[in-house]
């Protein structure tokens, strides 16, 4: 255990998360998410829900503030809806330390899956909320 880090962060977790440079994805995914079948760099956090996540990650990763978009859910399907619940609860955990974030932007499905190709790594959680996987983009960590 360390101070002032939260005990949902693996220390896999905490390594890549440092090892990320800025303009770096990482994706927090659903439990459905296809993950493995995306990108080599995979991380288990069974059990957990992203908003408790969001909440541990984000005191120690600056958001990538030279884009309009460092937060990107997948948009529902033609025919599905979203729901409102799910980017609440993920906007209340960020917005505790980004307080002026950017609204989260929403990409189509395949899109979200060709962005995970490239991301860092991508986090399997425990979250059953569909739709509810959520790309973040680093910054530059202030002096």
């Amino acid at each position: 255990m360390l101070k002032g880090i939260s005990p949902l962060i693996s220390p896999t977790l905490l390594e890549v998360l440092y090892r990320m440079g800025h303009g770096d994805e990482i994706i927090l995914a659903d439990a459905h998410f296809p993950g493995e079948s995306f990108n080599n760099r995979v991380l288990r956090a069974d059990g957990l829900k992203i908003p408790e996540l969001l909440a541990a990650i984000l005191p120690l990763f600056e958001l990538d503030s030279y884009v309009p978009d460092p937060l990107v859910m997948m948009a529902a399907v033609e025919g599905d809806t979203l729901d409102p619940l799910v980017e609440e609860a993920y906007l209340k955990s960020i917005k505790v330390t980004n307080p002026n974030v950017p609204p989260i932007s929403r990409i189509d499905r395949y899109e979200f899956y060709e962005r995970t190709k490239t991301a860092f790594a991508v986090v399997m959680t425990g979250e059953t909320a569909k739709y509810g996987n959520i790309l973040l983009k680093k910054g530059v960590t202030p002096l």
